[in-house]
């Protein structure tokens, strides 16, 4: 699924390799945070020079600098951001949540900054959603874990996708 959403999304192969090596780390982030709780290291941390190298190939090509430098800028923004909430609450934020951020808010700000203020609006729209039912039918605790990963990345496939649709 991810494969196919980098390819609609991308306009030149460059992005396609961009958005596809994203994907398919973000399918193994998903499926371990549902599971363990966590965000490894070991996936997040690679995908950075590849997925931001792959960027700066895209601009290069399409010769617009201006995209890779707001990807950048978005990237740390969220990087940043996110670090902020893990600090105030580290029991409601990880650090692996943080890191991701700073891949998919360079993934949203590739496209521009009303892409990335709603990728990140609605992984928390998502994410409480799901908390509010699941402790509705009584699932989980209000002392419950739920993994953030997920939510952060449908948050970033929505805020891409259809951003464009409903703000135009």
């Amino acid at each position: 699924m991810g494969g196919f959403g980098a390819a609609l999304a991308s306009t030149t192969a460059a992005e396609a390799v961009a958005f596809s090596i994203l994907a398919v780390s973000a399918a193994f982030l998903v499926v371990i945070d549902l599971a363990e709780y966590r965000l490894p290291d070991a996936i997040i941390l690679p995908t950075y020079p590849l997925f931001y190298g792959a960027l700066a190939l895209a601009a290069a090509i399409e010769n617009d600098w201006s995209r890779l430098g707001r990807a950048a800028a978005a990237g740390g923004v969220l990087l940043v951001g996110y670090f902020v909430l893990a600090w105030i609450n580290p029991a409601g934020l990880g650090l692996g949540d943080v890191k991701l951020a700073g891949l998919l808010g360079g993934f949203l700000g590739w496209f521009g900054w009303p892409q990335v203020l709603m990728g990140t609006l609605t992984a928390f729209v998502l994410a409480a959603t799901v908390s509010l039912i699941l402790l509705t039918l009584r699932r989980v605790g209000r002392k419950s874990e739920i993994p953030f990963g997920p939510w952060m990345i449908a948050g970033a496939a929505v805020g891409a996708a259809w951003q464009p649709l409903v703000l135009s």
